[in-house]
């Protein structure tokens, strides 16, 4: 995002969001969008209940619970992928649906059936596939459920969660794309800058709505990458060229873009360079909304609700991630890390500031004795998260 120093796509409605709210420099998710997404709905780390990819376990207390029974209308649009394995029209898989997840409403891609997420899209409404969308675009179909939604319950309290189908592969035209041509063949990653645009197009759409509501001061906006970009895309930002590397754990694969934006709540033009992980966001949604967390459940983050307020809060000191997506050729890896140093349950030490692509590991015995210590408060963090 141009917010962020991007000089490769624009992005005005987003910046508009950071300009007007608070914008994260150090937010941190896996390095894949469904561990991710199953870390930021359950507020626990993988290693407790992510068990295959493309799945939520069934039974697991989502944000979509917590806002239900507090009393919300609920609603979750765009990508799920969160049922299991797809083998079959009628298969539903190990995972949970929409409506086991907390959600009154949905309008969803990949539930039961696969397909395509951009254009003639594969959609689900509240458990029925819609029909007649040949030369539709399912981006616009999720902004338009959206919006709806909120019209609809603008007099009650509401909470939406929208993984967003874009910006992923297949790099195809958007609506917006000066090559109008909409089949899913014509694929190639010169049309990830139109993807970027168009995200922030609806963005603005979902603002405006909200200000056409008059909900802009009672509504919390939060926007969050789920992964690296990926890695055929090569961006320029104003101090460096940057590849992406989705899939992996390093900087590029894991370090997202987080803008918060609470219209007369949250200061204009803040920014906050304290580590946040994926979490934090459920402990801070529910301060946000005065929802006491479940007794019964755990919970690894803690809430970044004072920083939004200006205050200092309980800044974490670590970020701390377990990535075992079950899904490629990818092996285990558990890593803990500041914004300067990280160590690998294996054993090695980066030096994220020096070595970001984190091809030369660094000695132990070459730490000063500051660093070794905090390596071993790191090595502490890694024993204790099992």
């Amino acid at each position: 995002m141009s917010c962020y120093g991007s000089k490769s796509y624009s992005t005005p409605e987003l910046d508009e969001l950071a300009k007007t709210g608070i914008i994260f420099e150090h937010c941190y998710s896996t390095p894949l969008c469904t561990p991710t997404r199953v870390q930021l709905m359950t507020g626990k780390y993988n290693f407790r209940n992510y068990t295959e990819f493309g799945s939520l376990p069934k039974g697991e207390f989502t944000f979509g619970h917590l806002f239900q029974q507090a009393g919300y209308k609920t609603c979750v649009a765009g990508k799920w992928q969160l049922a299991g394995r797809i083998k079959g029209a009628n298969y539903r898989g190990r995972g949970t649906l929409p409506e086991e997840a907390g959600f009154d409403e949905h309008c969803l891609w990949q539930v039961l059936d696969r397909g395509s997420r951009f254009w003639n899209p594969i959609i689900q409404q509240n458990g029925e596939l819609k029909t007649n969308l040949k030369g539709k675009y399912g981006p616009d179909i999720f902004c338009e459920y959206i919006n709806d939604f909120v019209s609809r319950n603008k007099s009650k309290p509401f909470f939406v969660y929208f993984p967003m189908a874009l910006t992923h592969n297949p790099f195809v035209p958007t609506p917006d794309s000066k090559d109008k041509s909409r089949g899913v063949k014509k694929r190639d990653p010169k049309y990830f800058k139109d993807m970027v645009e168009y995200t922030d197009k609806i963005v603005g759409k979902i603002v405006q709505n909200l200000e056409k509501q008059e909900l802009r001061e009672n509504t919390l906006l939060i926007f969050v990458g789920d992964n690296g970009t990926n890695k055929q895309i090569v961006s320029q930002t104003v101090t460096q060229t940057v590849r992406g590397d989705k899939g992996e754990t390093t900087d590029a694969g894991t370090h997202v873009p987080l803008i918060m934006n609470w219209k007369g709540k949250i200061s204009s033009d803040k920014s906050c360079s304290d580590l946040i992980d994926f979490t934090d966001f459920f402990p801070t949604l529910a301060g946000a909304a005065q929802i006491a967390l479940p007794e019964n459940e755990i919970f690894d983050g803690r809430s970044f609700l004072p920083q939004i307020n200006g205050e200092k809060g309980n800044p974490r000191e670590w970020v701390f991630c377990h990535y075992d997506p079950k899904w490629g050729n990818r092996t285990l890896k558990r890593y803990v890390h500041d914004k300067k140093w990280k160590l690998y349950h294996d054993g090695r030490i980066i030096n994220l500031v020096n070595d970001p692509l984190e091809k030369h590991p660094v000695s132990f015995d070459n730490l000063d004795e500051n660093t070794k210590n905090k390596m071993k408060r790191f090595q502490d963090v890694l024993d204790k998260m099992k």
